[in-house]
């Protein structure tokens, strides 16, 4: 049992598209770390990662947005994020903002050390073998770039979603090839990230499966898109939601069952 001395104090750094478009996404992550063991808190002052600026190459923003963030974060024990691109980018990026003898590099380092992914921060850092949540159902799961290739996450979920009751996971072809979003890619190059998009929905409804998942709102965002305006049954949600057991609400791209604006 976890005694209140021992429990450590994490951050929730909750993401621009959770904060905008699902916030049940960041309810779901306090629940799973709470659950977990944490003491968790929501600092009111954090703001973007500063990965759209730095995508493009506008440094400067990227490092102004990254000291509010190692200001805002630096005083907990752990920096935990629901999405593998933004902990990606905390983690492996920020430092590099930052030259060698700036005061700010070994902040950078400090705060980039402490950061997790969430469901990688569940099972590596805190031992969770299980949540104890229910969801009946087939689900397949999409591994998102960042999480998959800069943070190593592949078989933390499937090991969470394996020890549910009801769940039954059916892998789709290539789940970790890229869903076209990457963030600024998708506006730069919509043709091109329309056809991976495609694709990765093909595969999604080849499986078989009636939930698709993944750790990243923003691919899952492009996912559930593209899978509405097929006319896909295919319901989207972040894994949080399923973890936690709080996927009763409507899927992702999706509103009272109906696709949202954005979606058709």
């Amino acid at each position: 049992m976890t005694t209140p001395a021992t429990r450590p104090k994490v951050a929730l750094f909750v993401t621009c598209l959770v904060d905008l478009f699902r916030p049940t996404v960041g309810f779901a992550a306090v629940k799973l770390l709470e659950d977990a063991g944490c003491d968790v808190e929501v600092p009111e002052a954090q703001t973007c990662c500063g990965q759209p600026a730095y995508n493009n190459g506008d440094r400067a923003d990227a490092r102004d947005l990254a000291k509010q963030v190692i200001a805002t974060f630096e005083g907990y024990d752990h920096l935990v994020a629901p999405s593998g691109s933004c902990a990606g980018m905390i983690r492996h990026h920020y430092p590099d903002l930052f030259e060698r003898d700036d005061p700010w590099r070994a902040r950078a380092e400090a705060l980039a050390a402490k950061t997790h992914e969430l469901v990688s921060f569940l099972t590596d850092q805190r031992g969770v073998t299980a949540t104890g949540a229910a969801h009946h159902g087939t689900v397949t799961y999409h591994d998102s770039c960042s999480g998959l290739r800069e943070l190593g996450i592949h078989d933390q979920p499937r090991r969470l979603l394996a020890a549910m009751d009801g769940v039954e996971l059916i892998e789709m072809k290539d789940p970790d090839v890229c869903c076209g979003f990457g963030g600024t890619f998708s506006v730069k190059y919509p043709e091109i990230s329309g056809t991976i998009v495609d694709k990765k929905a093909v595969a999604v409804e080849a499986s078989g499966a009636t939930t698709l998942l993944a750790g990243d709102l923003g691919c899952l965002l492009n996912m559930a898109g593209r899978l509405t305006r097929r006319g896909s049954k295919v319901a989207v949600r972040h894994v949080a939601e399923v973890l936690a057991e709080m996927a009763d609400g409507p899927a992702i791209g999706r509103g009272a069952g109906e696709p949202t604006e954005d979606a058709r």
